[in-house]
């Protein structure tokens, strides 16, 4: 089991004498509220969008300091220019847009909502863009682990080192809640189906004493066994009595597909591993992208298997000047998800959509080993592009799971060269142990331009780039790269003193 996660941070800033740096805050003029996700445009294929606190940064280079002015656009808001010199506060306020209504939505709005749900169907393959491209994103990963319970019963050991208090001292070393963090910026190659990463920068933010503690913990383990363990003895795990016959974890596992695919889920890539931070961020952005709900088989199919959800026209906005229907959707039987999605009254293309799952996507208790897939959640903003395709902008998900084990556990040492009984020693325990996993993904397309397939097949990956390791936020690390502003909860995230 894996107890950390995931990264970082960071804001622009340059030398005065080379660049110009603008950062503040977006505000809703009336509420006083943060706006989050809104669009800050400062050239024709260049901008950031406003995290979750509705902050942001960019930096502008020598070729962009003749920039006079940023666009600021958002849901619900309409599309304000705002001149550089004006930025003197670290708030910009902006007022809701007081709607009109279009002479296509006036048309349109006698439609059904079976009739708009449809539209949104038949329109689906010809709105969003799936041809080969090259994009440049910002990717950031969190992830944030919790052992909520851990009880460890000591019931025999044949090994002196393996006694009850050395049981307790390895409770004690287990880190109960953890925070792991990673970003990187990148140039995606390729489509839905194939895609080629090539990480120009990336860094990780965490506690390294965890990773110490457990490494330690480790050699102690080597360590006992290489003493006490002959060098032709084997071990063998057993947990239970299944029909009466002891048997091994795995077994409990392997014998049951279900089971066995949450085992597959629930394993973490080893860090250790060669080329192992380009391989994770690719797979990660893979699954991300094989998500999209007008990708076939997605869970998100709340358009594909429309006829499971109930739909409820609730109200209509403006995004990106455009007037969208703003639709509620909800399981009215075996569906998975709720939320609202922002449909465009002309071309019926869903601009963003929120989601999130109403009950677990998969549960399973196992003779004392429990797993639940609890939280599926997220949302997606998409930007049309000059061919009228519609392409991704903004990604945020969210996945959690819990997991258990409430069994007795066996660890036993054979050997068959040995005179006499094979069995050496034993190690017998009881788990009793619960912990719960959260990983948030954040991926900003800044840019995006189509390619060939052999300006794909010409494209490289960087396999020998590792993130630089941090302790603690570091406004200086991102210095002179536009991406999405950190949290509040990164820009806090410190390894104590003499932890590190």
């Amino acid at each position: 089991m894996k107890f950390y996660n995931y990264i970082l941070f960071f804001v622009c800033s340059t030398s005065l004498l080379q660049a110009q740096t603008i950062s503040s805050k977006v505000v809703d003029k009336k509420t006083n509220e943060p706006i989050p996700y809104a669009t800050i445009q400062y050239a024709d294929n260049g901008g950031v969008i406003t995290n979750e606190e509705g902050t942001f940064s960019f930096t502008l280079d020598k070729k962009q300091t003749a920039i006079d002015s940023i666009y600021i656009s958002s849901m619900g808001y309409a599309t304000v220019g705002i001149a550089l010199n004006s930025i003197t506060d670290s708030i910009i306020y902006i007022e809701p847009k007081a709607i009109e209504l279009s002479g296509v939505f006036v048309s349109n709005k006698k439609l059904t909502i079976d009739e708009i749900i449809d539209n949104v169907k038949e329109n689906v393959d010809q709105n969003y863009s799936k041809d080969m491209s090259h994009k440049k994103l910002f990717f950031r990963q969190s992830n944030f682990s919790d052992i909520n319970k851990i009880d460890i019963e000591f019931k025999k050991s044949t090994i002196a080192e393996f006694n009850e208090k050395f049981i307790d001292s390895v409770v004690s070393i287990i880190p109960r809640k953890s925070s792991y963090y990673t970003e990187a910026l990148c140039d995606l190659y390729g489509d839905f189906n194939k895609q080629k990463l090539n990480i120009i920068k990336g860094a990780e933010l965490y506690d390294k004493s965890n990773d110490g503690s457990m490494e330690a913990l480790s050699e102690k383990l080597e360590d006992i066994l290489k003493k006490n363990v002959k060098p032709n003895s084997y071990l063998k795990i057993k947990s239970g009595w299944i029909l009466g016959t002891k048997v091994q974890m795995d077994s409990i596992f392997d014998n049951n597909e279900e089971a066995a695919e949450v085992k597959k889920e629930v394993e973490k890539p080893n860090k250790n591993e060669e080329n192992y931070f380009l391989n994770y961020r690719k797979s990660s952005l893979q699954n991300i992208l094989a998500s999209m709900f007008f990708q076939e088989d997605s869970k998100l199919n709340f358009i594909e298997k429309s006829g499971r959800y109930k739909f409820e026209l609730m109200d209509y906005t403006t995004i990106d000047d455009s007037s969208v229907y703003i639709i509620n959707f909800e399981p009215k039987r075996s569906a998975d998800f709720k939320g609202t999605m922002y449909v465009n009254t002309e071309d019926f293309a869903i601009m963003r959509v929120d989601y999130k799952n109403v009950k677990n996507l998969k549960s399973i208790s196992l003779l004392g080993v429990s797993f639940r897939d609890n939280l599926y959640a997220g949302k997606t903003i998409f930007s049309k592009g000059a061919d009228g395709k519609y392409s991704v902008r903004y990604i945020e998900k969210t996945r959690g799971n819990q997991y258990g084990i409430d069994r007795p556990l066996k660890i036993i040492e054979k050997n068959k060269f040995v005179k006499g009984r094979r069995k050496q020693n034993e190690l017998s325990l009881g788990l009793d142990i619960g912990a719960g996993e959260i990983s948030k993904y954040e991926v900003v397309i800044f840019d995006s331009k189509p390619i060939t397939e052999g300006e794909y097949e010409s494209s490289t990956e960087n396999k020998s780039i590792k993130p630089q390791y941090l302790s603690k936020y570091d406004p200086e690390f991102w210095k002179g790269y536009n991406i999405i502003e950190p949290n509040t909860a990164i820009k806090q995230f410190t390894v104590l003193e003499g932890e590190s």
